[in-house]
Parts: C-alpha cells; sequence; structure tokens
C-alpha cells in the first residue's frame, strides 16, 4: 500500500494532480478543496488512500490523516463509492462534513454529486455513531461567525435528561449562548412546553 506521496506538483487536471517524487509521477485525485488549495510546483505530503481494482489502480490523495480516515469510513457505507465520498468530501473541510454527520444533516450530504437522499440517509445511519461527537452545532451559521461549543454544558445537561442531539440543538437555537448555564438549560426547556 502507498500510505502518502512527497514531491511537486507537476501537473493539475480534472481534480487530480500529478506529484513527482524523484522522478516518478503519481496521479493522484482530490477533493475539490484540496485540489483549489494546492498550487503548481507546491512541495507537498498527501496520505493516500490506494485502490486496487481487476482493470485499475487509484490513488486518492488527502491533506491530512483525518480526512483519510474519514474518506475511508465513507466508503465503508453501502453504495458509497470512492468518487462519491469525495464528492462528499468536496462540499466542506473535513471537519466540516464531519460534523454534518454527527449532528444528522442528511440535506447536507446530499448536496454531493451523485449522492441522493437515500444515501444520505445512509451515510447518516451507519456513520452517526463511528464519526464522534460534533464539536459545533448548527446547520445555517457561516464558518467565520461558526460558534465552536465543544464542552457546551447546556447541551450536555439537555442531552442528559434525554433530548436527542437535534433537538437539545434546536432548544437552544435563539438562546443567548452568554446567558449562565442554569438560565440557558430554563429558557431552552421553557422553549419546549
Amino acid at each position: 500500500m502507498i500510505a502518502h506521496i512527497q514531491g511537486k506538483i507537476v501537473e493539475k487536471f480534472a481534480n487530480s494532480v500529478i506529484i513527482d517524487v524523484h522522478g516518478v509521477g503519481y496521479e493522484v485525485a482530490l477533493s475539490s478543496i484540496n485540489y483549489d488549495n494546492l498550487l503548481l510546483n507546491d512541495e507537498v505530503k498527501v496520505y493516500t488512500y490506494h485502490l486496487v481494482r481487476e482493470q485499475s489502480e487509484d490513488l486518492f490523495g488527502f491533506t491530512s490523516l483525518a480526512e483519510k480516515k474519514l474518506f475511508e469510513l465513507l466508503i465503508s457505507v453501502q453504495g458509497v463509492g470512492p468518487k462519491n465520498a469525495m464528492a462528499i468530501l468536496s462540499l466542506a473541510p473535513a471537519e466540516e462534513v464531519r460534523n454534518a454527520i454527527a449532528n444528522a444533516d442528511a440535506a447536507f450530504i446530499a448536496k454531493a454529486s451523485g449522492i441522493g437522499k437515500r444515501s444520505s440517509e445512509r451515510v447518516i445511519v451507519d456513520l452517526k455513531e463511528k464519526v464522534g461527537l460534533p464539536t459545533h452545532y448548527g446547520r445555517t451559521v457561516e464558518p467565520q461567525t461558526q460558534v465552536t461549543l465543544p464542552n457546551d454544558e447546556a447541551l450536555e445537561a439537555l442531552m442528559a435528561l434525554g433530548f436527542q442531539l437535534a433537538d437539545a440543538t434546536r432548544a437552544l437555537d435563539g438562546v443567548d449562548p452568554n446567558l449562565p448555564v442554569e438560565e440557558r438549560i430554563r429558557l431552552a426547556l421553557k422553549s419546549r412546553q
């Protein structure tokens, strides 16, 4: 297996690059986000997933090990092949995709090319428990203003009371995050009545 490639990007085309490693060029398929961020003549290290089939060998590249692991989880879902997984990873940075899965946001996953409603729901069902807890919640927040609340005590308290993550998130939507934890919980419970 080829675990990673380190070298210079000598060509770019159709979401793939050729990386020259001591005179040998490796063609590596990338998500559109990584493709846009890497420039010709950049010295790069990409983690790779080496897919061997009867009639072809393909390399899929990732700028982080976490992104590669998410790709491997995605292709473990029935009906999601490597190209579909790359389409999902092209929606947003890997952490955003992971959070969408953790938050059961099937509509976000369904935006990927070649992924329909049924496939996006299967991704959520199969991977929600495998991707870990979300580091933030909310679907319509822009990345620049996104609230990162990995230890939101109010959210955790609502979940301890039996709320599902999505329900707890909706209950806290519109509640000022600067209020004391007890007040946020009280207002969230009041909004659910």
